[in-house]
């Protein structure tokens, strides 16, 4: 392959355009034309990859002959008690084609101040569409600032002059130095307060859906804030003077200056892409910036993968430098005494002021196992802050003797299971051996889905940051808090055989994701293999290996099945056989969810989980040989609703005169306290003739934020449809829902649902807001034309980039009452109205939906017969029923990409 011939520097302004530019009637139309010259021309020489970093720095130069063409235009080089200086990352001469240009406009005093020049020149410069932050200072405002904040101080750390005398700036840096404020130690402790406080903004993970290339963890401000303590601690002015100063190595230097070198690209294209600045990685340019990198295989979806995982890769080297070398820092602020705290551990390790280090500059070379050995003792002593940073460099550099010997050794393999045995900070001390590389070299299955990105609205990070996010939240079930959050999981991880099969099943859990092929499948072998050479027993292997198999059989149960079943319930207890494996089942399947996507844990997917977990161990209690039958659960639930029905002095003729009529399904479904409430809600309603609508939050912790409404009304094939348009447009998602009937030809309509924008201070739906569903209910259910026109809400952003076909397939259910109907579609404001429409027209009748939300897709199955009751068995009506459900889901999605 032939590259294009470069030039030697990037295009600046020639001698007669600095002259013309600087001329005092040259217009901003002409500064705007030759900035657009010169950034198509930059533009062009990135596209043919030429060096970013000359790109950046002479694009800096660039605007640096542009803004001193301004100055003297405006007069302001006459000016000798004024100065124009660049500062922040401008101040570096590093500029990308939509940063911010930060300037300084530095005073000798206040003191014949030329302000109307200086107003003339920043409108100038607005005029020309530049992205300008200045202030205007004199030298002693700048100073008294800089005292009192970090920002300040920083930006003017970073500065240089570009018109004016420099004497200013020059007087100015000698009041703001070392000796005068913000000393080394002072310094480094306020960019880490600062760093970590950014980094919780980002929920401490460089793994984000759509991250910050600059501010999240192992961006670009994680390098910047190395490059600023070490020009404030060591005077250095520039990275590569690390090295002689012996906290960087040539190779780690080589490695940084790579990763960087990549987020600039990165941030350059995005800048030429979007028009303006942006830094973060959106959905909507992620596939073009994919493209641009030369990913460009038919499979959108893996292009994106790949592209991430590149991304991924250089924020987790800088991420692993910016440790190493703030570590270095802290040593060099906090181990100047001679005589250091020592507490000599063994005859390989000591802890020196709270830090963990090698005794030998040459153990790990010498006993590789103390590379496993070292984190075990971090695990058994709270008080070890951290690992040294000339252990983690050697650790580091001995990483190579990890080999196939070295990962069957009976002594690593006991270190290991030690490890996942940690007393304290286990999870940290994963992600530390993650970070170092250790982890992925030790377990190379492991190794293989670091930066394994999942380009979906469901899951938030990679494979690796999930499974150790996975781990942490088992971990967090000891804590105090986790036993009010969540209840049941406390208590059960309380009472599992040996809570560390849970973290080797967490850790194998996903272990197979990116290879192709059934992930749980595939990972079971994985699983077994490290049990094996792990030793464990084999009832513990086996334990494992199904808990990786089955990890999302919980979770697919109580979300996609009628968990309110019998027979499935049995079927789910058949699967799982004993309560330990139900534990360890329901722990695993609760930390997923949580390490998956935090937002996707919401009250109702928690009382489904409660819900399905409390009936399996019912069932197991009672036997597997002995599952209630239907009849025995209705007869329950019916003597439930008669106790509550007795004690509120309910007609019990009139309420029993209603059960008759109602079919047995009902009963079975629903619970005794639901019954009562409907029963009661119907006899006061009675004998109106309008629909009933009854409102009601679902008590309890496990239901907080969501609703129950109860709808009883004449049997109309309008009635779904019509309900789904209304709470469409009122903002509601529905979670569940069930439809029964009466002889007398009446729905009983029961949908459970919670506000699309639930937070937590906002639980429960107002009274003002009850009191609106009720109204609008009625009022469409009596009059339903035109309902589709209610939905208005606007697809967002992020779930019209993920738009994949739809799938409608019908699927055999343990006891065949209802045909069961399973759709995914791309996640769409309007969609159960559109499923309610093509039931209408298609003479179907639904009994019941599960409807579940995965990221950007609905996975939501219906229970269904004919119009006359009967099951839905003809193959060929199968067939017509899906083909056109589907083509109708396909025609609503992409009519809303058009809106």
């Amino acid at each position: 392959m032939e590259f294009p011939a470069f030039p030697d520097a990037p295009p600046l302004l020639t001698d007669d355009e600095k002259l013309e530019l600087s001329k005092p009637n040259c217009s901003v139309t002409r500064f705007k034309d030759i900035l657009t010259e010169k950034t198509t021309a930059y533009h062009d020489l990135f596209n043919d990859l030429y060096p970013v970093e000359k790109l950046v720095k002479g694009f800096a130069e660039l605007y640096d002959d542009v803004l001193y063409a301004a100055w003297q235009g405006k007069g302001l080089d006459t000016e000798p008690k004024v100065s124009l200086t660049a500062v922040g990352g401008y101040g570096r001469s590093e500029l990308h084609p939509k940063s911010d240009i930060d300037l300084l406009i530095l005073l000798k005093d206040d003191q014949d101040l030329p302000q109307d020049k200086i107003e003339s020149f920043i409108t100038f410069l607005w005029d020309m569409k530049l992205d300008v932050g200045h202030s205007v200072r004199t030298i002693e405002e700048a100073r008294t600032l800089a005292e009192k904040d970090i920002t300040v101080i920083t930006n003017l750390i970073e500065s240089r002059t570009l018109a004016g005398s420099s004497d200013l700036l020059a007087t100015l840096q000698l009041q703001i130095d070392t000796n005068h404020m913000w000393d080394g130690l002072s310094f480094y402790r306020a960019k880490m307060k600062e760093q970590k406080s950014r980094h919780e903004k980002y929920q401490n993970t460089a793994y984000n859906l759509e991250p910050n290339l600059k501010e999240c963890p192992g961006g670009l401000r994680d390098m910047q804030v190395i490059d600023w303590v070490a020009k404030r601690h060591l005077h250095t002015h520039r990275l590569s003077a690390l090295i002689d100063k012996q906290f960087l190595s040539e190779d780690e230097y080589m490695q940084i200056k790579g990763a960087v070198s990549h987020l600039w690209r990165i941030r350059w294209a995005l800048h030429m892409i979007v028009g303006r600045k942006e830094d973060r990685l959106l959905f909507d340019h992620q596939r073009t910036l994919a493209k641009l990198f030369g990913f460009d295989d038919e499979d959108l979806k893996r292009n994106v993968e790949r592209f991430m995982q590149g991304y991924y890769q250089s924020v987790a080297a800088i991420q692993q430098l910016n440790d190493l070398l703030l570590q270095h820092f802290e040593e060099s602020f906090l181990f100047i005494d001679d005589n250091p705290n020592i507490e000599v551990l063994n005859s390989h390790f000591q802890i020196s002021n709270g830090q963990i280090e090698a005794r030998s500059a040459t153990l790990f070379q010498d006993t590789p196992s103390a590379m496993l050995e070292i984190y075990v003792l971090m695990g058994e002593r709270e008080d070890i802050k951290g690992i040294r940073s000339n252990t983690m460099r050697q650790l580091r550099d001995s990483l190579d003797l990890v080999d196939d010997e070295f990962r069957n050794n009976k002594v690593n393999t006991g270190l290991f299971l030690d490890i996942i045995s940690s007393r304290y900070r286990m999870t940290y001390i994963l992600r530390s051996m993650k970070h170092i590389g250790l982890l992925g070299r030790y377990l190379p299955e492991f190794g293989a889905i670091i930066g394994q990105m999942q380009h979906d609205l469901f899951h938030i990070y990679t494979v690796d940051a999930h499974t150790l996010q996975l781990v942490e939240n088992m971990r967090r079930l000891w804590l105090p808090a986790a036993k009010s959050q969540f209840p049941i999981s406390a208590q059960a991880i309380r009472h599992v055989p040996k809570v560390e099969l849970l973290y080797i099943a967490g850790l194998y859990h996903d272990i197979a994701k990116g290879r192709g092929g059934d992930h749980s499948e595939l990972g079971c072998e994985d699983a077994r293999l490290f049990c094996e050479r792990h030793g464990l027993s084999k009832h513990e292997t086996n334990l494992i290996v199904w808990l990786v198999r089955h990890h999302l059989l919980m979770s697919v149960t109580a979300q996609r099945k009628d968990i309110s079943d019998p027979e499935v319930i049995w079927e789910f207890a058949s699967l799982v056989k004993n309560q330990e494996s139900l534990d360890y089942l329901f722990i695993l399947t609760v930390a997923d969810i949580n390490a998956t996507n935090p937002t996707m844990w919401n009250s109702w997917r928690a009382s489904l989980m409660r819900q399905l977990y409390l009936e399996t161990k019912r069932a197991l209690r009672r036997g597997l040989d002995s599952p209630i039958d239907a009849d025995m659960q209705a007869d329950e639930h019916k003597q439930r609703a008669l106790e509550i029905l007795i004690e509120r002095n309910v007609d019990m003729m009139e309420a029993e005169s209603i059960w008759d009529d109602i079919e047995d399904e009902y009963f079975i479904r629903s619970s005794g306290d639901e019954i009562a409430w409907n029963t009661e809600a119907i006899i006061k309603h009675r004998p109106s003739t309008k629909p009933l609508v009854a409102i009601t939050p679902l008590g309890g912790r496990n239901f907080s934020g969501a609703s129950k409404i109860f709808i009883y009304t004449p049997i109309e094939s309008h009635v779904f449809a019509v309900t789904a348009a209304i709470f469409e447009q009122l903002g509601l998602t529905i979670l569940d829902a069930k439809i029964s009937t009466t002889n007398d030809k009446y729905t009983l309509d029961t949908f459970v649902v919670m506000d699309s924008d639930e937070n937590e201070t906002n639980l429960y739906l107002d009274k003002d807001r009850i009191d609106l569903i009720r109204k609008t209910l009625i009022e469409q259910l009596a009059s339903p034309s035109n309902y589709e026109s209610m939905v208005q809400r606007f697809t967002p952003r992020v779930l019209k980039i993920f738009n994949s076909p739809s799938t409608a397939h019908f699927v055999s259910q343990p006891e065949e009452v209802w045909s069961a109907l399973e759709i995914t579609a791309p996640d769409r404001p309007g969609l159960l109205a559109v499923i309610g429409q093509f039931f209408m027209q298609n003479n179907i009748m639904l009994h019941k939906a599960k409807i579940a939300t995965l990221g950007e897709r609905i996975e939501d199955t219906f229970y269904i017969t004919e119009q006359n009751g009967e099951l839905i068995t003809d193959s060929m009506r199968m067939k017509t029923i899906c083909t056109r459900l589907k083509d109708s889901i396909d025609r609503f999605s992409k009519a809303t990409e058009e809106n």
